[in-house]
């Protein structure tokens, strides 16, 4: 495992991280699937030690994932520890009419930031993030006064922003203009690859660059078919639909031919393709299993530049059409 420092904080992060949103188990809001169908936890546990055993030092969750579910696992295997960096995340709620909302207010980001504290068995966050929240809200203020207000009292030594999908660059740049903050996390992958231009930016400005979604809801690991459904507890039921799985198989194709030539796996691929880019300081696959953690944690290679702009040029050409796609269904 390599490390890189993460922004200009004193953080060093292991180059894949453990993105902890699976863990949380197959969580319902109302008729919303939150999570990614049925987990075990004691084959999540397994998951932490082994990836921790790999070399992973940063792990990512949010207090909405399972609902608190998440955090509770990665407080018991790790409590305390200075040896791992936790990365946390509030602003999700569930509205009075049982459906996912948000809430930014200064009141609630304080009380989601010591709830998480308590789940999470630790005295200090490493690194707590705004999850998904918009303009609007840094403009509003209180979001930003909370962070602040935790930062000086010692429960978060560092804090960020977890970016909008689709359209992260409005947030991004106030954070950049008014140097806010620490860090940013982006969906950056072979499919969206749309926030590569803010991770080297973001990088040249001092703040750190977190990677997610790097398989793209599992499209770029190549286990998918035309025929395959996922169980209605499983938020890519409404993702993957069958739309998008054709599509997304076909303009893959070309992908996969420069990924054959390397002599590795899809899913290795698709993450040394970001660890390739500029500025970036760590890339958070989704991990439930022992074995997963292996897999997301071997034959990372640094991708040649001339495959790395013929894999922007397919960006342009093609795989961006798939991503307007993904963008419509919501």
């Amino acid at each position: 495992m390599k490390y890189r420092k993460f922004g200009k904080t004193d953080l060093e992060v292991s180059e894949i991280g453990f993105g902890a949103w699976g863990i949380g188990g197959p969580t319902m809001v109302g008729e919303v699937p939150i999570g990614w169908g049925e987990v075990n936890d004691t084959t999540s546990i397994y998951a932490l030690n082994k990836a921790f055993d790999r070399g992973i030092n940063f792990f990512d969750t949010a207090d909405f994932y399972g609902l608190g579910h998440s955090e509770e696992l990665i407080g018991k295997v790790f409590g305390n520890s200075g040896k791992v960096i936790i990365a946390t995340k509030g602003g999700h709620v569930i509205s009075d009419d049982k459906k996912p909302a948000v809430d930014y207010s200064k009141k609630r980001i304080i009380k989601a930031c010591e709830e998480s504290l308590i789940r999470l068995k630790r005295d200090q966050i490493d690194y707590y993030q705004l999850h998904s929240a918009r303009l609007e809200h840094f403009l509003q203020g209180h979001c930003i006064e909370a962070m602040h207000e935790l930062e000086a009292m010692g429960k978060i030594r560092y804090w960020g922003v977890s970016l909008n999908t689709f359209n992260p660059f409005p947030e991004a740049e106030y954070l950049f203009t008014n140097n806010l903050g620490h860090g940013i996390q982006i969906v950056l992958n072979l499919i969206n690859q749309k926030a590569a231009i803010l991770a080297k930016e973001a990088s040249e400005k001092g703040f750190g660059v977190i990677a997610r979604m790097p398989v793209q809801f599992g499209l770029l690991t190549g286990k998918f078919t035309v025929e395959t459904t996922f169980r209605e507890n499983d938020h890519r039921r409404f993702r993957l639909t069958p739309e998008i799985l054709v599509k997304a198989i076909e303009d893959l194709k070309p992908v996969w031919q420069i990924q054959e030539a390397y002599g590795i796996s899809k899913t290795e691929f698709a993450l040394s393709f970001i660890l390739s880019l500029k500025g970036v300081s760590t890339v958070i696959p989704g991990i439930k299993t022992p074995e997963q953690a292996i897999m997301n944690t071997q034959n990372l290679i640094r991708i040649k530049a001339e495959h790395m702009e013929i894999l922007a040029d397919l960006y342009d050409k093609s795989l961006r059409y798939l991503l307007d796609m993904m963008e419509r269904q919501g």
